[in-house]
């Protein structure tokens, strides 16, 4: 089966009603490794109920819809499929609980060739229900190896976001924990991937892999710990492209440019000598 151009341009991806509690939004950041330092009191209040706030990032798994993808009727090798760029971008502060719609729409589709794979954009608003308020937009590419040729359009691609020429301004190290993926996967992502060792190393790797997401909060972490110190509301957008995967136990170490409100970064894996993350940028206050 091959992509419809048409038919995947208008697929209608279910809207999604999520109620998320105060239990949620610390086990999303303890996930991504916040309270790593236990005496940390930035880190502690996305951890502990008196002064509980919500990692920006969180809004990643929030109205999530789920892998539609898998769906047949898309025509998309939805085993081929990998994640290749994420964006947020912040609206109004995320509750610490409440409920939330998250509205998912294809935006577009890029025919890159036979045997070079095609690029899913997508865009997911998600929204308080009871005031309609607008809290944030979730965007990410899907690279789909085994679905070029199909004859859409070949364009066009955003060009990724150029990382400045002189060393870093800073650095940060933030270890996973070897069971991160195991609790990264309670926000919502169970794909065997993330837990099962033989599905992991049918897919081509050593044991199974950290989530791409968990990931991006790892770089969202690191960010709000060397420039924001650890306000969630000094950060506005953030987005980067997936280059290689994380093991759950290997340190991140996120490299960053400032330029007044701007920030550049990329992240890696401190024990393979690998970039995990790359072409990342943030917006702060």
């Amino acid at each position: 089966m091959t992509i419809d151009y048409e038919k995947l341009l208008n697929w209608r991806v279910p809207e999604i009603v999520h109620t998320y509690t105060k239990r949620d939004t610390m086990l999303y950041a303890l996930g991504i490794g916040l309270g790593g330092d236990p005496v940390d009191h930035g880190q502690l209040r996305y951890v502990y109920e008196p002064e509980l706030v919500a990692m920006p990032s969180m809004a990643v798994v929030l109205g999530y819809p789920g892998f539609w993808l898998k769906d047949p009727g898309t025509g998309v090798d939805w085993k081929r499929v990998v994640h290749g760029e994420q964006s947020l971008r912040i609206l109004n502060p995320l509750p610490v609980e409440g409920t939330v719609v998250g509205t998912t729409r294809v935006e577009a589709i890029v025919d890159k060739g036979a045997d070079k794979g095609a690029i899913i954009h997508s865009r997911r608003d998600i929204s308080d229900r009871e005031s309609g308020e607008a809290l944030a937009t979730v965007s990410m590419s899907t690279f789909c190896r085994g679905d070029g040729g199909f004859g859409g359009p070949a364009g066009p691609s955003p060009k990724p976001h150029a990382l400045p020429a002189r060393p870093p301004d800073l650095s940060c190290d933030l270890t996973t924990m070897p069971q991160a993926a195991l609790l990264y996967r309670l926000n919502g992502d169970y794909n065997p991937l993330h837990a099962d060792p033989e599905v992991a190393m049918a897919a081509g790797f050593d044991r199974p892999i950290l989530h791409g997401l968990c990931t991006f909060g790892a770089a969202t972490h690191a960010i709000l710990r060397s420039c924001c110190g650890y306000d969630p509301l000094a950060l506005h957008a953030i987005e980067a492209r997936f280059s290689a995967p994380v093991y759950p136990g290997e340190t991140i170490r996120t490299e960053i440019w400032r330029e007044g409100d701007d920030v550049s970064f990329r992240a890696g894996a401190i024990e393979r000598d690998v970039v995990v993350l790359n072409n990342g940028r943030a917006e702060l206050s």
